[in-house]
């Protein structure tokens, strides 16, 4: 394992992130999550992605409860703050103080620890004054509760006004979290020249496009069993404008690419968005330790420009670039 400072920061973090948005809590048992966890640690994997909102918070008290015996300085743990929790009431989102400062508290109790490494912010609230969200940000950096703030999906705007108010409060806005992989690229034009001027990475989710770039789905076949594309409880949602004919054939012309550099295609895909300069790290998540101990490889690899322009040439206009893509709900509403 390899790794890279998080924004412009002395903090350091695993190439490979560990994430559980999708399955601990929900598509997994319990006791597969803990082997899911343990098999991260085992590849030396050391960072740890979730948010509360991950099953209703189910998902924050099963990583919680797996790493509990790890020595806490050797780990970095991170959570979110922003949907809908607990019963879901009016105060129960969004990026007021209250909510804040209620959902840190709950985090670290499911958590098992006294801190969180970095405290994102889910997503931007329109609702809600960006000065109250900031200084909520602020009180808890000075209470000990995160070390670090970042936020997650937020436009270049957004974390322009986002980072002169940290700056102003006196504490660093070091990261984004987006979505960002060979089909969603539109991170690329705004988000990432902003994100280096004013010093800040990119944690990006989904290098798999929700693992249609691993291969496993052929055109004009059905979904494999078990898979995210069979999956009722939003998997399936999330994969669905990936499943085009045209996609999932151009995916497949990724293969001689990644027979080329002796990489699977799923370790391809992790390493590409590895490549850009501005990406800390790459969350991956697991159904299936088997699969962390694949597709961790993908850490350290240097990919050739040859190789980089060929995926290029394939996936072509596939790719969402428009920057507009990058948007939080105009309303907290759940």
């Amino acid at each position: 394992m390899e790794f890279r400072y998080l924004g412009n920061s002395g903090f350091k973090i695993s190439e490979i992130t560990f994430g559980n948005w999708l399955t601990h809590g929900s598509q997994v048992g319990n006791d597969v999550a803990t082997q899911c966890v343990r098999a991260a640690l085992d590849a030396g994997i050391s960072t740890f992605d979730t948010a509360d909102v991950y099953a209703n918070t189910a998902a924050e008290t099963v990583l919680g409860e797996s790493l509990k015996d790890e020595r806490r300085e050797s780990l970095e743990i991170f959570t979110k703050v922003f949907g809908p929790t607990g019963p879901k009431g009016h105060n129960d989102l969004g990026l007021s103080r209250k909510h804040i400062m209620e959902s840190i508290n709950g985090s670290l109790r499911r958590l098992q620890t006294d801190y969180v490494d970095l405290y994102q912010a889910h997503r931007y609230d329109f609702e809600t004054p960006l000065e109250e969200t900031m200084q909520a940000f602020a009180d808890i950096v000075r209470q000990g509760k995160a070390l670090y703030i970042g936020v997650s999906e937020w436009t270049a705007n957004q974390i322009r006004d986002g980072h002169a108010l940290a700056k102003d409060l006196g504490f660093q806005l070091i990261s984004n979290q987006p979505q960002y992989s060979m089909l969603w690229r539109v991170i690329e034009a705004e988000v990432i020249p902003t994100s280096e001027e004013l010093g800040l990475s990119q944690i990006v989710w989904s290098p798999m496009a929700q693992g249609v770039l691993s291969g496993k789905y052929h055109p004009g076949k059905p979904a494999p069993a078990g898979s995210r594309a069979t999956d009722a409880k939003g998997g399936s949602r999330m994969i669905e404008r990936w499943m085009s004919n045209e996609v999932l054939n151009s995916v497949q012309q990724l293969k001689p690419i990644a027979d080329e550099t002796g990489l699977t295609m799923a370790q391809l895909s992790i390493a590409w968005v590895l490549q850009n300069r501005n990406v800390a790290s790459a969350i991956m998540g697991a159904s299936r330790p088997e699969q962390i101990e694949r597709n961790v490889a993908a850490a350290g690899v240097k990919l050739d420009p040859v190789i980089m322009d060929k995926i290029d040439a394939v996936i072509g206009s596939l790719a969402e670039r428009d920057p507009a893509q990058t948007k939080s709900p105009a309303s907290r509403e759940a």
